[in-house]
């Protein structure tokens, strides 16, 4: 998985920003609404304009488009397609790939087993609880075997008991898979329970 590295970043909220995130890391950036942090994975993605240079591996992807950087991306409103049942809005990604049924079919019930929600493989969306529609989230993030995951505030929408439930578990997923990732939040409790390294941003 790639160490990333942003130099001289400037846009419409950053002015020479630079900063690193480590091989394997899970680095929180935490910061209030409005600091600039969805921004921050929107460059890493590669979904906004900027000036200055983004390394995966001292390699510039500025000129990669944000479906070839390899990115899992869980968005803080989710997302998830309603008209789609959870197996199939986990395997999306992987059909618009072009892959096989069968593999399809195995590599999503890989991912809904690693996320504990096989029992809701036929449920849809607005049969999900908050915590269940963000376990499914991240296994449709996670479905693409991405090299980089960003998390944007994913616990907002949740009580705190679920809050540290999903903590415990992303955390220990990342570890198992080491996926460099950066996870931006406003809450203290969530930085420091599960970040490596956590950056400020006012």
């Amino acid at each position: 998985m790639p160490a990333i590295e942003l130099r001289n970043i400037s846009n419409y909220v950053f002015n020479n920003l630079n900063m690193k995130v480590f091989d394997k890391e899970l680095l929180v950036v935490l910061g209030p609404n409005g600091a600039g942090k969805t921004t921050l994975l929107n460059i890493i993605a590669g979904l906004v304009d900027y000036r200055g240079t983004v390394l995966f591996d001292g390699v510039p992807v500025d000129k990669t488009p944000t479906n070839e950087r390899q990115i899992g991306y869980l968005f803080q409103n989710l997302a998830l397609f309603p008209h789609l049942d959870v197996a199939s809005n986990v395997g999306y990604s992987l059909r618009i790939r072009g892959k096989k049924k069968e593999e399809i079919a195995q590599e999503v019930d890989e991912l809904l087993k690693l996320m504990r929600i096989e029992h809701l493989k036929q449920k849809y969306p607005k049969n999900l609880s908050g915590g269940e529609k963000q376990r499914v989230a991240l296994a449709r993030a996670l479905a693409t075997s991405p090299r980089v995951l960003l998390l944007d505030e994913p616990f907002n929408s949740l009580d705190n008991g679920m809050c540290k439930c999903l903590r415990r578990e992303i955390r220990q997923i990342q570890r198992k898979m080491g996926i460099t990732t950066v996870f931006v939040t406003h809450n203290l409790a969530d930085a420091e329970e599960m970040g490596d390294r956590i950056v400020v941003l006012n």
